[in-house]
């Protein structure tokens, strides 16, 4: 069939817990800023714009993306409760095809009365799951959409970028990749790309407040992969602009080319449906090593086997007498191909 039912409940439990994390975040991002307060700088309006009309533009966006947002919540409030009805639904289904089962095996004998009837049943049980199914689908989306809105209220923002502790950074990193969407294929139905290993296209551009991976040049002459946040490409040159996600606005942009640039997955593969979308053990991959916001050369030590789970890995790490670390694990959300071959 394609649809395992007992895979939403945790998703139901995906659903609440990242709109907690929703809320912890909006706490933190409308708290200090760099020159917030009445000694810190402000913004200056552009050229031919007087401060009063960049202030009322800025007003009208936030105030816009605001509405949008509490629009999107209830269109979301609103299908969580419809899921909840479809799994009550669906849960008096199991509990009337146990029982008739029991009835079976207390009576020794499968008359063509119970054939049937539990025919009816397993079929309203796979309509029920199916149609549970493509309810959190549509909660998922709803989920996305917010997501984007905010990403970009937050870009299109006068306001300075948040200045954030270490710890907190590397708390929000691993978040944002517990709520990752995951993808589960219909029947017959292929992960699209950025689903997990699946490559994204070759014309496939990212879009402003997209996290990739970027390979940059440091001031020693050496060639990295950070984690990197888009701020505009440009379709003549062929060239990305992109912020180093562990560094103040501005202060470490870098103009790369697109071979410099790979997106990282917008949805998870759940291994029960589309295993063929993760990468199988010994594979060479690029993985953010724990703690840091660099990409170091990896192989895969086992895959995950259930949809939360996160990837085995073993960094190259001349340090240790067979050359690779023990391992260690890496969420699906930082983990892509690499590209390079040879060991280092």
């Amino acid at each position: 069939m394609g649809i395992k039912y007992f895979v939403w409940p945790n998703e139901m439990l995906k659903l609440n817990w990242t709109l907690t994390w929703w809320i912890q975040v909006s706490e933190f991002s409308m708290g200090r800023t760099k020159g917030s307060g009445g000694g810190g700088s402000k913004t200056m309006p552009p050229e031919g714009q007087s401060p009063a009309s960049s202030e009322v533009s800025t007003s009208s966006s936030v105030a816009s993306a605001e509405l949008r947002i509490k629009d999107n919540l209830k269109e979301l409030f609103n299908l969580i409760h419809q899921v909840q009805e479809e799994r009550t639904r669906g849960e008096n289904n199991l509990t009337n095809i146990a029982k008739t089962h029991e009835r079976m095996q207390q009576e020794q004998k499968i008359t063509p009365y119970y054939k049937n009837k539990l025919r009816g049943l397993y079929n309203n049980a796979m309509q029920d799951a199916e149609g549970e199914a493509e309810l959190l689908r549509k909660a998922l989306d709803k989920i996305t959409e917010i997501k984007a809105i905010r990403e970009h209220r937050r870009f299109d923002s006068d306001r300075p970028k948040p200045i954030m502790r270490r710890g907190v950074l590397m708390s929000l990193l691993q978040q944002n990749a517990v709520t990752l969407p995951l993808w589960v294929s219909k029947p017959g139905e292929k992960p699209p790309p950025l689903c997990g290993a699946v490559a994204a296209d070759n014309n496939y551009v990212a879009k402003p407040t997209d996290k990739v991976a970027a390979r940059v040049k440091s001031s020693d002459g050496e060639e990295n992969w950070i984690l990197a946040e888009v701020v505009s490409y440009n379709t003549s040159t062929n060239k990305y602009e992109v912020d180093d996600i562990d560094a103040e606005e501005g202060k470490e942009r870098h103009t790369l080319s697109k071979r410099k640039i790979v997106p990282l997955p917008i949805w998870k593969a759940s291994p029960e449906t589309d295993p063929e979308a993760l990468f199988p053990k010994h594979t060479l991959v690029l993985a953010l090593y724990p703690q840091t916001t660099c990409f170091y050369r990896a192989l895969i030590h086992e895959p995950p086997k259930k949809p939360q789970d996160d990837y085995s890995v073993l960094f190259e790490d001349t340090s240790y007498p067979n050359g690779y670390s023990p391992p260690l694990m890496v969420a699906q959300r930082y983990v892509i191909i690499c590209k390079e071959d040879k060991k280092k």
